[in-house]
């Protein structure tokens, strides 16, 4: 009798639609250039839009891509508030991001706006042994690499690290927990 003792791990696939819906977001930003601490909170909206959105469409072709049926499209928007100024100030904003897998556990995003240089950027991304998404991004100036795990059902959570290019400093650091709107969720 043979017994396989490998796991089954999830892939991109699973993890994109564990990740949809509604999430009440809480961060801790920490800017080591300038000693500051900053705290948010946001409700985010994970969404799976299709491949021949005009949004998708215009992004693949700003890569020189087409459409495939191998391409995972997402939309992420939120409205945060955060305590980094006096006078607490809503933010908002929306993000398209295009998965482009390997295979089942590695391939590339493709984002209209990036994490921490708002500009058009692509992501190397895996999913290691613990299931984690992890992200590397190069900017201009800095490399952001990040880690989402899900330690339930319904709670997230995302580490960052944000570093500067030129000479591997580390900028920023943050910590955010997430957790799922299940009120709104169907039987």
């Amino acid at each position: 009798m043979k017994i396989n003792l490998t796991k089954n791990l999830i892939t991109i696939n699973q993890f994109i639609k564990k990740s949809l819906g509604e999430w009440k977001s809480i961060r801790s930003t920490h800017s080591l250039a300038f000693q500051e601490v900053e705290n948010s909170k946001s409700q985010i909206t994970i969404k799976d839009i299709e491949i021949n959105n005009t949004k998708v469409v215009e992004l693949l072709k700003k890569y020189d891509l087409k459409q495939t049926p191998s391409v995972i499209a997402i939309s992420i928007s939120w409205k945060a508030i955060s305590d980094w100024e006096e006078e607490e100030k809503s933010q908002e904003d929306q993000t398209i991001l295009l998965f482009l897998p390997r295979d089942q556990k590695t391939g590339i995003v493709l984002r209209n706006k990036g994490y921490t240089e708002s500009v058009i950027s692509s992501s190397e991304y895996f999913i290691d042994e613990n299931e984690n998404l992890n992200l590397k991004t190069i900017y201009n100036s800095t490399v952001s690499e990040e880690r989402i795990c899900f330690l339930s059902t319904h709670i997230r959570s995302r580490y960052s690290v944000i570093r500067n290019q030129e000479n591997n400093a580390i900028i920023q650091t943050s910590h955010t927990s997430e957790i799922r709107n299940i009120s709104i969720l169907k039987d």
